[in-house]
């Protein structure tokens, strides 16, 4: 009998594959909204009955030598959450989907695309190893790219979606080879069997650099830095901006709870092992600090709505990691599902801006917007409280959570913390002012199908009620609730009451400051354009890249092309073979003259030959 967890992994595949029928497209779209809501509430169903961690093995995978692989799935209370948190953004985003791609000519390949997206994220999530972890991981990267080059016809579309795997092949060679090393070191990849395996300790050393690292911490080290990528942190984040040339649908889906989201996964997943490596958990703290601040201050002189909410995403990110880091592993979780949430709505209802301003992403060319979409206003509000962490939204509770332990933790990263809810704040009502208020400048606007709204009130509640509901109804934070499918060694720490109400504080600033700087134009005469530049142009890291790889590899690649393929390959290779074989050809035609003189000539010589060489082989 297959059981429910088989359901709610392979029906958005069974979407996928319908939904991409070409004699009835809107049969399609139908089937595919179907199966993925089917699948969300069955999550929701296994969610509330869970009781204890169980594996379900489908088929024996790989049996070669010691190494047996089963292709199962791995339930546990960690599977379960991002269950309910893949499965409702991702049947939101394809009810909002309907509406929004409502015209375009390749609507059925979109849902395909979107279906195919969420099964290799469960695929990834309910992995019970580490190469059907793999699987699902570069499942996941490939629907990515083609979902950020949907519109293939655009050479920005097709650019930003070849950046984005490039990029994240980086992260992935670390898996590789990480999970090499895993199997080496421990001669299994099932996840069980190596958590306890490492718990004995007695790790090999190896020398890397001059610098001497136990196997656990260059393991660990890989594994995060594969996290990097799919996470958008800092030195991998550049396909991220320009992962906004997808439909406004992708962005909500890649964002808020399927690839981005894939890494704080990871993370969690292998907390055993992380436990045994300080080194890898306080390099993460590091990056996810210094990924926080440098997000939120580029998102501050953005002008692309899109854009904007993007760097909010990999600044929030950064938090996730600041947490695991710390060792709390679940208030990143906790983090990950309410940011699901309200990240989502802040992409769709950017979604409904932009489908109502004809297309347009540029936040300056916008204005008075809440007289014309007031029920995407309304959401906006939610979706903005709830990231700027305000009582009692979503993000009050979890964001609050990390930064307090991070009190306790690491100094460092709570500063910045601190630093970043206040520029959270600034960027987040500088797009609410800039977008709904002020002068209107776009007296053209489109209305918005009701299939565009209705749906953002699911994710408008989780907004407002899942940070109260994770925190004091489930007890997300308590380590009972999630019965050994995570680590959690991080203690109650005792925080002053004055260190709790600081982000609420901070947030409360950044917003009064939005309000000075793009409602009343305070400071308007305070113009610095080189810092504004810098910040527009993301630290200039594109740049940075451009000389440091990408126009190296090029010159390397224009040698190799004029002087191996060319003069080597086409000149003496398969060229040279053809040049011999034209030119034979063209001297043998020079013998057929057509004369019977010439022939008997040529006869009488042969024969001469024939005669030397009988006499003297002879």
């Amino acid at each position: 009998m297959i059981s429910i967890e088989t359901f709610v992994v392979f029906l958005p595949f069974i979407g996928a594959v319908l939904s991409n029928l070409k004699k009835n497209i809107f049969f399609g779209q139908v089937i595919s909204i179907t199966l993925v809501a089917i699948s969300g509430l069955l999550s929701w169903y296994l969610f509330i009955t869970f009781s204890q961690n169980s594996t379900i093995d489908l088929f024996s995978w790989i049996s070669v030598g010691s190494l047996k692989i089963n292709w199962a799935l791995n339930i546990d209370r960690l599977t379960t959450i991002m269950f309910i948190v893949v499965t409702t953004v991702s049947t939101v985003v394809h009810l909002y989907s309907t509406g929004y791609m409502e015209h375009d000519k390749g609507k059925s390949r979109f849902f395909s695309y979107l279906s195919l997206f969420t099964f290799f994220m469960l695929v990834l999530v309910t992995s019970g190893n580490f190469l059907q972890l793999f699987c699902g991981w570069e499942g996941v990267g490939l629907c990515s790219y083609l979902l950020i080059g949907f519109w293939f016809e655009k050479y920005s579309a097709s650019k930003a979606a070849i950046k984005a795997f490039v990029i994240n092949r980086v992260g992935d060679f670390c898996l590789l080879v990480g999970i090499i090393l895993i199997y080496c070191t421990f001669d299994t990849l099932d996840f069980i069997e190596v958590f306890d395996r490492a718990s004995l300790g007695g790790f090999p050393i190896v020398e890397v650099l001059g610098i001497k690292l136990s196997t656990i911490h260059i393991i660990c080290i890989l594994l995060f830095i594969c996290c990097m990528g799919k996470s958008a942190q800092i030195g991998l984040h550049t396909w991220l901006p320009d992962a906004m040339e997808g439909p406004t649908p992708v962005s909500a889906l890649i964002h808020a709870a399927t690839m981005v989201t894939a890494g704080v996964f990871l993370v969690a997943r292998c907390s055993p092992l992380f436990e045994l490596s300080l080194v890898a958990r306080e390099v993460m703290i590091i990056i996810g600090s210094i990924t926080c601040f440098f997000a939120a201050t580029v998102a501050i002189a953005q002008n692309d709505i899109k854009k904007i909410i993007a760097y909010s995403t990999c600044s929030q990110l950064g938090y996730m990691f600041i947490a695991c880091g710390s060792s709390a592993y679940n208030l990143g979780i906790f983090h990950l599902m309410t940011h699901a949430f309200f990240k989502a709505l802040l992409f769709l209802c950017a979604g409904n801006v932009i489908y109502a301003m004809n297309h347009e992403q540029d936040i300056h060319k916008m204005g008075g917007c809440y007289k014309k979409i007031p029920f995407t206003y309304a959401l906006m509000w939610i979706g903005s409280l709830a990231l700027t962490g305000i009582f009692p939204f979503a993000g009050f509770y979890s964001k609050d959570l990390i930064i307090e332990n991070a009190y306790s933790i690491s100094k460092f990263a709570f500063i910045i913390g601190i630093l970043v809810v206040f520029l959270t704040s600034l960027y987040s009502w500088r797009l609410m002012f800039l977008v709904f208020h002020g002068k209107e400048k776009n007296n053209k606007t489109h209305k918005l199908p009701k299939i565009m709204l209705l749906p953002l009130l699911i994710l408008a509640f989780g907004s407002i009620f899942s940070g109260v509901w994770g925190e004091n109804i489930l007890s997300i934070t308590d380590a009972s609730f999630w019965q050994g499918s995570i680590s959690i060694t991080s203690s109650e720490h005792s925080v002053p009451i004055y260190i709790k109400l600081l982000p609420m504080l901070f947030s409360f600033l950044g917003m009064l400051l939005a309000y000075l700087l793009y409602v009343r134009n305070s400071f308007k005469n305070i113009n610095n354009k080189s810092l504004v530049n810098f910040l527009r142009n993301k630290w200039y890291f594109d740049e940075i890249y451009e000389y440091l790889f990408v126009r190296p590899v090029r010159f390397f690649a224009i040698i190799l092309w004029k002087f191996f393929d060319v003069k080597i390959i086409d000149s003496l290779g398969i060229g040279g073979i053809v040049a011999l074989a034209k030119h034979s050809s063209i001297n043998s035609l020079k013998l057929q003259t057509g004369r019977i003189f010439d022939y008997a000539v040529i006869m009488v010589f042969g024969f001469i030959i024939s005669i030397f060489y009988i006499i003297f082989r002879v």
